[in-house]
């Protein structure tokens, strides 16, 4: 007798958005934003305003989630409401992006590992073994099922959310060798300076809240899908809105505005201002299990997308091949971590993609979110039952759409290399699909 599909509870859940929305993001990107921002009312509103759009998004894909509760969700919706196209398209390029975001975070955590292992600063070659073996050792966690694997992100995650919380404790730690230092830039601006410093700060923002719109991946594995999808989201991401919101203050009161913008290690240096050498010691080796938790993650949730994808022919069938003993994805498990790796051997250039892999989530986000509309009109039956509905409707997925389409202007109008080479690795994979398309059919015609 094979296990019962639905194995998640609403912890498990609940530690799975908070895993796949804070990676590395929040220990790196706050210097991004920092140094977009003009002035730092810029900076701290594009992180209050970022958490208000992850809210407006995460209900809408509570909602989505829960009047389609399927395995690979993410991808089914596409498929589902669009033209399968469309579904395969998009869907190829968000697993590109996350591969990528995987294999750059890891090999962030190696830097960080690196420090203490070695006495002087290894080669990039080596720090990109040790992010291979963080990428390889939660393959084979994962390949012990999802019960291990969901279990291993739980204890992963309350140790960073730990971590996070001792970096907000620097706000009231006394720190009489270190007076803070912010900086409040003068100038005047224009209406536009503020649009324009706006819109590139909530690129990095985006980034680091990025990722809860995976949890829909999850469907009929959920306990009671209909509620502990929304629950587990909301829940969630409220835990982030504020841990972030914290964080952000914190390395502004202890680091400084202005120096805040150039900082490397950011976390690293409120430890160290915190309790000396043997804190940034202790929070480079916390930074590194950060990285293993995100890495769990991502490992956990994007083959049951590739198992979708196989599930409707876009893929080979062989991605939906599974271990019913353990309940895992073994094809599209071994294949995702195999991307991954092949692309962490570009990882160094990860600063000059985190724009192109944002410009790509964007029209994912837009997209996806924009289903909501066609489900709640196909699903109409479901509104007098215990199905989440949320509130403000239609008024919280206009506003999340409408704030990533900003995004996507803003990086087309600061970087349009990018935002073409992005348009065009979109469109060859459109062109991917029709041509296989063609080609199944000429050989149904031909047999």
């Amino acid at each position: 007798m094979s296990k019962p599909k639905q194995q998640l509870n609403l912890f498990d859940l609940t530690m799975i958005v908070i895993g796949l929305v804070i990676g590395m993001g929040i220990f790196r990107t706050a210097s991004d934003s920092a140094r977009a921002a003009i002035t730092p009312n810029v900076f701290f509103i594009s992180w209050i305003v970022g958490g208000f759009i992850a809210l407006c998004g995460a209900l809408t894909y509570a909602e989505i989630g829960s009047r389609y509760p399927i395995t690979g969700g993410y991808y089914k919706i596409f498929a589902t409401c669009y033209h399968p196209s469309i579904a395969f398209g998009v869907n190829c390029i968000i697993l590109i992006s996350n591969a990528a975001s995987l294999s750059g975070v890891a090999l962030i955590g190696s830097e960080y590992i690196s420090q203490i292992i070695f006495s002087t600063p290894p080669s990039d070659f080596v720090k990109a073994l040790i992010a291979m073996s963080a990428i390889g050792i939660f393959y084979g966690i994962n390949l012990l099922g999802l019960r291990m694997s969901s279990t291993t992100q739980n204890i992963l995650m309350l140790i960073k959310i730990s971590m996070i919380l001792l970096i907000v404790s620097a706000i009231f730690f006394p720190m009489g060798n270190t007076a803070p230092i912010i900086d409040i830039p003068q100038g005047d601006f224009s209406f536009m300076d503020y649009v324009k410093s706006f819109g590139l700060a909530l690129i990095a923002v985006s980034f680091t809240y990025g990722g809860y719109q995976q949890t829909i991946n999850f469907g009929d594995e959920v306990k009671n899908p209909q509620k502990n999808l929304p629950r587990g989201i909301f829940i969630g991401i409220m835990v982030i809105i504020l841990l972030y919101l914290s964080v952000s203050y914190a390395y502004f009161k202890v680091i400084g505005f202005e120096e805040l913008k150039n900082a490397k290690g950011i976390a690293a240096i409120v430890a160290e201002r915190m309790f000396g050498p043997t804190g940034r010691f202790a929070f480079s080796i916390l930074l590194f299990i950060a990285v293993l938790a995100y890495v769990n993650v991502l490992l956990l949730s994007n083959p049951r997308v590739m198992y979708a994808m196989s599930e409707d022919g876009i893929l080979p069938k062989a991605f939906g091949k599974k271990d019913e003993k353990r309940d895992v994805l073994t094809v599209s498990l071994t294949v995702y971590a195999m991307i991954s790796v092949v692309v962490l051997f570009f990882a160094d250039t990860f600063d000059k993609i985190l724009s192109f892999t944002i410009f790509l989530d964007s029209i994912g986000m837009a997209f996806s979110a924009a289903t909501i509309f066609i489900i709640r009109k196909r699903t109409q039956h479901l509104d007098k039952t215990k199905i989440y509905t949320m509130r403000f409707f239609p008024l919280m997925p206009i506003i999340f759409i409408a704030a990533y389409v900003f995004v996507a202007t803003s990086i087309a109008i600061d970087k349009p290399e990018t935002a073409l080479t992005a348009t065009a690795v979109l469109a060859g994979f459109l062109l991917i699909y029709f041509l296989a398309m063609n080609k199944k059919k000429i050989d149904g015609t031909s047999n």
